[in-house]
């Protein structure tokens, strides 16, 4: 470990998920501050290239949840200024933001996936309203294309309810992935990058956290306010499935980490309707990082705390370097 490294701390911006995303940094940066003496906490704003050179970091660690910090835009700011940094690289991280990108990645993958069709509001939500009972039915779930931590979605059980949820989520972004909704259990997995990269002698391997499942209270799901509330759901760890089940899971998490081609962490989310079948839904490639968050209860689970998972991804990327000119 390298007590000398210079880490900046990227957090805040102005997308709907940017308080998530101080609080998530704040909990990093009080891990990292107990090897680190040099953390430094700088917002997602303008003035971001001041703030960076002032303190000229050897690492960076975005700890940002959507545009711009988590597409692409960030990681190509940050490899154009030449900084080594934690996380998927620019390709990566805007095809991962896009559900309806990903999901053709993954489709050409072979990995498991519900029935599904886009729309768009040029269209109009009569339009694609009944597009989408001609094609699915009326019960759907509607997800904007490019927002986390289930902003904007909806679970419709009618057709009543599929008017206004296409306007709700068409208030957030230009095109929707509208899925088949498949009830089951709401399943994660997280996965992490081991090894030296670029090493012949310790290669980069690919590894799965334990798998998580996330009980909310009857008639609910995991939306933003039972991600980021505490008591608003449970995490099971181990979760209850055979060990098959188990191992198809960190599988499928391993294959569509490699699909995206992301880098050093990101969890994947899945619906599990019987022991038999497992949907993938997506892949986030910067996990929340919250007292109330998946991803580091299951890096608990496979054996890394807290300060020595923020350690061990700010070593890996310290030692990847920048991007090469």
């Amino acid at each position: 470990m390298n007590k000398q490294l210079r880490i900046a701390v990227i957090n805040g911006g102005s997308s709907a998920e940017a308080e998530v995303s101080r609080v998530s940094a704040q909990g990093v940066i009080k891990a990292l501050r107990e090897n680190y003496p040099q953390v430094f906490d700088i917002p997602l704003e303008t003035g971001l290239e001041r703030q960076l050179a002032a303190c000229q970091p050897d690492v960076v660690f975005p700890v940002v949840h959507g545009a711009p910090g988590e597409d692409g835009t960030l990681q190509g700011f940050l490899d154009i200024l030449g900084y080594a940094y934690v996380g998927s690289d620019v390709q990566s991280s805007a095809i991962a933001m896009d559900k309806i990108i990903a999901k053709q990645v993954f489709r050409e993958a072979g990995l498991p996936l519900i029935q599904q069709i886009v729309v768009e509001g040029q269209q109009g939500v009569a339009t694609a309203t009944e597009r989408i009972l001609q094609t699915l039915g009326d019960y759907v779930v509607v997800k904007p294309a490019r927002q986390g931590s289930a902003l904007g979605v909806t679970l419709v059980d009618n057709a009543s309810q599929l008017h206004g949820a296409l306007e709700a989520a068409f208030q957030l972004d230009a095109r929707l992935l509208v899925e088949l909704r498949v009830d089951g259990r709401e399943i994660t997995v997280g996965v992490i990058d081991r090894g030296t990269p670029d090493s012949q002698t310790n290669p980069t391997r690919t590894e799965a956290f334990p798998v998580i499942e996330i009980a909310t209270p009857d008639n609910t799901f995991y939306d933003y306010a039972h991600r980021y509330t505490v008591g608003l759901s449970d995490h099971i760890m181990p979760a209850q499935l055979s060990p098959e089940q188990t191992q198809r899971l960190q599988t499928i998490a391993i294959q569509a980490h490699q699909a995206l081609g992301c880098r050093d962490l990101s969890r994947a989310d899945f619906v599990v309707p019987n022991e038999d079948e497992e949907y993938l839904l997506e892949v986030n490639t910067l996990p929340g990082m919250t007292p109330t968050s998946l991803y580091p209860d299951g890096a608990a689970g496979y054996g890394l705390g807290f300060a020595e998972l923020v350690s061990d991804l700010v070593e890996r990327a310290a030692n990847r370097g920048p991007r090469p000119c």
